[in-house]
């Protein structure tokens, strides 16, 4: 059950690299989650992306574009290992889409909030990390 959400200014991305960006980071989020590539989880993981006003999103410094991706995901759901891969391989996708280098790699912040146990819910009920754990290893199985 995990989200990813991308904010940037408006006019950054064309429309057709948006629409990619949706796939893109879904498959990108997933992937280092673990998750298996199912449609079930595919459809489980949800991607959101913001525009804000063209120059309502830059540092005190520059008008330069800025990129904030917030990725929302079960506690325990990744390790240090996995959230270090997901935080590079999210920052390539966002400078990529947005014909930047890696030089503008501060441009980007990826900020992952881990839901505690008991506080994420679906379908009106509680949705444990265990029970998808074990979701997952029966698609795997």
């Amino acid at each position: 059950m995990p989200m990813i959400q991308l904010t940037l200014p408006a006019g950054v991305l064309s429309d057709d690299v948006r629409s990619g960006m949706h796939r893109t980071l879904t498959a990108t989020l997933l992937q280092w989650e673990g998750a298996p590539d199912s449609a079930f989880f595919r459809a489980q993981a949800w991607c959101r992306i913001d525009e804000v006003s063209a120059g309502g999103f830059v540092s005190a410094e520059d008008d330069l574009p800025r990129f904030r991706v917030d990725v929302t995901v079960p506690e325990g759901a990744l390790s240090d290992r996995r959230k270090q891969g997901l935080i590079k391989q999210v920052t390539a996708d966002v400078l990529t889409a947005a014909g930047l280098g890696e030089g503008d790699g501060l441009r980007v912040w990826v900020l992952i909030h881990e839901q505690p146990e008991g506080t994420w819910g679906a379908a009106g009920t509680i949705v444990r990390f265990a029970e998808l754990k074990a979701l997952a290893a029966q698609a795997r199985g």
